[in-house]
């Protein structure tokens, strides 16, 4: 039991800089983007990520929570939205033909699925 255990705290810690580095990268592009690098902004971005995710650890009473609130937005864009806003994006048809249609029917059906599955994972957050 103790060399799982050990082996999953190994895990952790090995996974946990691969996990940081885009979501670091990512916010220091959205929001810092226009200041020049700096050892400062990469600490502060690093120690703001680690808070909330510590915080979120310690308060979220249920993994299936967080899972459920991802789950329902990143997927739901990754397999409806996005594919079919790159078909309408990287098309050069004429936007009434039936390829550019169903691509624009994807991506109302994707959103609408989205935002489904999110406000029925807030009702039962609400009626728990």
């Amino acid at each position: 039991m103790v060399t799982v255990k050990v082996a999953v705290l190994f895990a952790v810690l090995l996974t946990v800089p691969l996990i940081h580095f885009p979501a670091r990268k990512a916010v220091l592009m959205v929001f810092f983007c226009h200041l020049p690098v700096s050892w400062i902004c990469h600490i502060l971005v690093t120690l703001t990520l680690n808070t909330i995710v510590v915080l979120f650890a310690m308060y979220v009473p249920d993994i299936k929570n967080v899972f459920g609130v991802v789950g329902s937005t990143t997927s739901t864009c990754l397999l409806f939205v996005y594919p079919g806003l790159f078909y309408l994006k990287l098309s050069r048809e004429d936007f009434l033909s039936p390829q550019k249609l169903g691509a624009c029917a994807l991506v109302v059906f994707g959103i609408c699925v989205g935002l489904l599955s999110l406000v029925l994972i807030i009702f039962n957050w609400v009626h728990q």
